[in-house]
């Protein structure tokens, strides 16, 4: 007929339609690669984003976090400054009344013992101290929480 055997134009046809596939499935290839580059892209662009938006929350815990902590110290200071000059008072106990009958106790007080007053002081700016730090503790702690609270609502999209 033409010239050509029939085995030849089978191949012919074998190797275009191969070519064609082999074409199509590099280029597809590069395709999806080119749209995975874009598609990666997006996601670290939003991911910058959240990270920019979670770095300003934090600093504005943090200013939060250290305002507290310099009210607390001006709170201890005004204590410990109302303990000094006596108008920061224990409670005084409650005592049984004495019958008008008892006999009074005389003696020289021992010059080794501290003076009450002194010691009602030491004790006060002890427990002034004492509440100053659970008030920080505090503080950290509500911080701590507020700023998981942030970062876990920017993450989480709510």
């Amino acid at each position: 007929m033409f010239g050509i055997p029939l085995p030849y134009i089978a191949l012919a046809i074998g190797i275009a339609l191969f070519g064609s596939y082999r074409g199509g499935y590099h280029f597809g290839w590069e395709d999806r690669d080119n749209d995975m580059k874009i598609a990666i892209a997006q996601k670290n662009d939003e991911a910058r984003a959240k990270e920019a938006e979670l770095g300003t929350k934090l600093i504005d815990q943090e200013t939060k976090l250290r305002k507290a902590q310099d009210d607390v110290k001006k709170k201890q200071s005004a204590m410990h400054e109302l303990a000094r000059t006596g108008r920061l008072r224990l409670p005084a106990p409650s005592c049984p009344q004495v019958s008008p009958s008892a006999t009074i106790a005389t003696g020289n007080p021992q010059p080794s013992q501290p003076d009450e007053s002194e010691l009602e002081r030491q004790t006060i700016a002890t427990l002034i101290d004492l509440a100053a730090e659970g008030d920080k503790a505090i503080t950290k702690l509500n911080a701590c929480v507020s700023a998981y609270e942030e970062v876990r609502r920017i993450v989480n999209g709510q």
